[in-house]
């Protein structure tokens, strides 16, 4: 299993635009579109990765419990769909029903986002503030696959946390450890 870090965009950053297919409902969004209130969660995750497997069920507790609070959540795979096929469009609409994402699950098949945002590894996770700029980037939490730690996503509620009470996360950021995103040759 390989282990790839983030390579940790810059703080305070702005998101860099996108439209995409959300391969839920076949609808074509933007960034501007699914933006919250307070602040959104970008995720590049996809189907096969294990550290991803791995998360899946925290993602979706994170999302319940912080969408109501104005904090939207986006998931967006990158991976090459034709040397990995079960990331394809239609297995990620799938995948999504499956796991009850009540996130957008968006299929980034130029991987201009991917690059466009400097992700590195699935999943890589991104916070931006109301006004889209970088407060927090890095692990979900210590948990890997095999190490026995709990998901319990400590990293990335504390940087939601901090940024609902308009407080500055002094935590250390570290990078987040998964499978390279699969690049197209």
């Amino acid at each position: 299993m390989a282990r790839t870090q983030s390579n940790m965009l810059p703080l305070g950053t702005k998101a860099p635009h996108f439209n995409l297919q959300d391969t839920v409902s076949g609808e074509h969004v933007s960034l501007n579109d699914l933006k919250g209130n307070i602040g959104t969660v970008i995720m590049f995750i996809c189907n096969h990765c294990p550290f991803v497997i791995h998360v899946n069920k925290e993602l979706v507790a994170l999302s319940n419990d912080y969408i109501s609070k104005g904090i939207s959540f986006v998931a967006i795979s990158s991976n090459d769909a034709i040397n990995y096929p079960q990331d394809s469009p239609d297995k990620m609409k799938v995948h999504a029903e499956v796991e009850n994402y009540a996130f957008p699950y968006l299929y980034d098949e130029t991987q201009e986002v991917a690059n466009a945002y400097n992700a590195a590894c699935t999943p890589d996770f991104y916070i931006f503030d109301k006004d889209l700029e970088l407060v927090y980037r890095g692990q979900l939490d210590d948990s890997r696959p095999g190490n026995n730690l709990p998901v319990n996503g400590k990293d990335l509620r504390h940087a939601l946390d901090c940024l609902l009470e308009n407080k500055q996360n002094t935590v250390n950021q570290k990078p987040s450890i998964g499978c390279n995103i699969k690049w197209k040759n």
